[in-house]
């Protein structure tokens, strides 16, 4: 949803990231932090255990419930039948994308930062413990419960790309406007609070978790649908040496980048940002914050 800034406060942020900078979600590329040229093919996926897939969630009656807070409880059976997975005989993208499904988009990437701009801070800045608790309630979230009850984003996922935006810390606001853990640009916030009749605060830690979280959820949802048949699965273990042979690949990507620069209609699957992808795949598997 955003670009990355250049420096964070944090010296351990700094050492872990020393070898380039950190990038974000919507925006233009910058350099990273090197990983290994070669992906892993597997990523620990953990499964939250309080919530099962098949629990739907509170959601405003007029509306698809992606975004909403995870309930306390489970709530009564969402009325209509989730489409049938596909059968697929191969998990590759679509050579030829199909028509998107959804039509209502977020806004474009912003334009880049100055140079020589640093980040500055504003809140009071959670601690690691709230943070961890934040990122797991978004991964625990079923976003989809009647067209798409399989949509489910790692834990994995959220930790690392909340550290490779970030580096955890929930007050940063970037010189292109990105704010809080996971680096939220305020138009998409704005945008999707008004896609999904949400009223998510960008500067609350959790609310910008579930931001987040749901970002990387539409993301799952309108690429799956466009080039793998709605096969939503977000399983390292069905990526190749090349980087846009899965959807896991993609929604990281268009997460930096915007979903334009990812799927665009009639043509082949992007990956922009390559470098971006290899440190979030790194840091899904080996992120320090993976431990915490």
């Amino acid at each position: 949803m955003r670009r990355g800034f250049g420096r964070w406060a944090a010296a351990a942020v700094a050492a872990l990231l020393a070898a380039g900078t950190v990038a974000g979600c919507g925006g233009e590329e910058r350099p990273v932090r090197g990983v290994a040229a070669e992906l892993p093919t597997a990523a620990p996926v953990e499964e939250p255990a309080e919530a099962p897939a098949d629990a739907p969630s509170e959601a405003p009656p007029a509306v698809e419930a992606i975004g909403g807070k995870p309930s306390p409880s489970p709530s009564a059976k969402v009325s209509g039948k989730p489409r049938p997975k596909p059968s697929r005989t191969t998990t590759k993208p679509l050579a030829k994308p199909k028509p998107p499904t959804e039509t209502r988009v977020p806004p474009a990437p912003p334009k880049p930062a100055p140079a020589g701009c640093k980040p500055t801070h504003r809140g009071t800045r959670a601690t690691q413990s709230q943070v961890k608790a934040a990122l797991a309630d978004a991964a625990a979230r079923t976003y989809w419960p009647t067209s798409a009850p399989d949509i489910r984003i790692p834990s994995a996922l959220m930790k690392a790309t909340a550290w490779q935006e970030s580096g955890w810390q929930s007050t940063i606001v970037a010189c292109d406007g990105g704010v809080g853990l996971m680096q939220v640009m305020p138009a998409t916030a704005e945008w999707m609070n008004q896609r999904f009749e949400q009223s998510y605060d960008i500067d609350d830690y959790r609310d910008n978790a579930y931001l987040g979280g749901t970002y990387l959820a539409w993301l799952t949802k309108y690429i799956g649908d466009m080039y793998f048949e709605s096969d939503y699965r977000l399983d390292a273990s069905l990526c190749t040496a090349e980087l846009d042979s899965c959807l896991l690949n993609a929604v990281i990507s268009a997460y930096n980048y915007g979903h334009g620069a990812v799927a665009r209609e009639g043509k082949p699957l992007a990956i922009p940002n390559p470098q971006y992808v290899y440190n979030v795949r790194d840091l899904m598997t080996s992120c320090e914050c993976l431990g915490f």
